[in-house]
């Protein structure tokens, strides 16, 4: 969840400091991704900043509504019950000036946080054609893969309890890049990845993402977006609220439920 300071301030003059820095204060420590709702400070001026989940239950507004009015340029934030020393410590001046938040968080931190399970949904037919290893595979059929730290990551994951499930949509017949992917894929069953196969044929008629993602115990998805060559862009969105993830959830267990168990699908 991300954030640009646009609104005015008291004062008439635009949000943020003169070098455009703003102090990081605190962040709801139950966040899936350790990223919002947070607080932040703007210094010299001592604005706050908050980062939160727009408030948009229609009761919840109505009743605001009868306190106060919310302009066209205002959102009510909601903003958890443990940000309130967060909140108290930005009024006071009580924290660490020139702290900077968490920034983005990594796969491994992610990971590290899951009680259950994660799922990843790859839906496309190419991914990075300049991977040396793909490359080399093209040239001699070299199935090697540097699997190592996945294997522990991963597979570290699966033996505290997290069930781990990564699902394949392919076109049929299937892409070079796909070829290689299920001949290298050992490294990801020896990791304890559940994984399936899914030929587009067989789930036209299913609703399907139009990025992939990850989901972390059905808490919080982290899409990602690739280039139009595949290639990964760097860009990740992230959805910890359970109204944009429930529907997700029931559409990956219909996907998952059509598709094919790694050990019954050769591709075509």
């Amino acid at each position: 969840m991300t954030a640009t300071p646009d609104a005015p301030s008291s004062a008439g003059g635009d949000v943020g400091s003169d070098d455009g820095e703003v102090d990081f204060v605190g962040v709801d420590d139950e966040s899936p991704a350790n990223k919002c709702p947070a607080i932040l400070v703007v210094p010299g001026t001592g604005d706050l900043l908050q980062v939160g989940r727009r408030v948009t239950d229609p009761a919840t507004l109505a009743q605001l509504a009868r306190h106060t009015s919310i302009s066209d340029d205002e959102v009510a934030i909601w903003i958890p019950a443990n940000l309130k020393q967060g909140l108290l410590d930005a009024l006071t001046g009580a924290y660490d000036q020139g702290n900077t938040g968490p920034g983005e968080p990594t796969f491994e931190q992610l990971l590290a946080t899951v009680e259950r399970s994660v799922v990843h949904l790859e839906a496309r037919d190419t991914y990075d054609p300049a991977d040396p290893a793909f490359v080399k595979w093209r040239q001699d059929d070299d199935t090697s893969y540097p699997w190592d730290a996945w294997i522990d990551l991963v597979g570290g994951a699966v033996a505290r309890g997290v069930h781990f499930r990564r699902l394949r949509i392919v076109s049929e017949p299937v892409s070079d890049y796909i070829r290689w992917e299920h001949a290298i894929s050992y490294g990801n069953l020896k990791a304890g990845e559940e994984l399936r196969w899914l030929p587009r044929h067989l789930a036209y008629d299913l609703p399907q993402p139009v990025a992939d993602f990850f989901m972390y115990d059905q808490r919080l998805i982290a899409y990602n977006f690739t280039a139009g060559d595949g290639t990964d862009t760097g860009r990740m969105e992230y959805v910890a609220d359970p109204r944009k993830i429930l529907p997700i959830v029931g559409m990956f267990e219909i996907l998952w439920e059509r598709a094919i168990p790694h050990v019954d699908y050769t591709p075509s």
